[in-house]
């Protein structure tokens, strides 16, 4: 099993921790910002309902 050899410093392991929860955070505003667009009518991108999906395929 692999062991590390040495103990990684708090900076270290903050600096990791802060990277993935920056990125957290920018996924989270897109999607939230896709959602706001999407409630309001204004987005060019939406997923197809299955309304649509329905029609396609009759």
């Amino acid at each position: 099993m692999a062991v590390p050899k040495k103990k990684t410093s708090k900076s270290k392991r903050d600096q990791r921790r802060a990277t993935w929860r920056r990125k957290a955070a920018l996924e989270a505003q897109k999607a939230l910002s896709l959602g706001k667009s999407i409630l309001t009518g204004r987005s060019t991108f939406v997923y197809p309902s299955k309304e649509e999906e329905a029609e396609d395929e009759e």
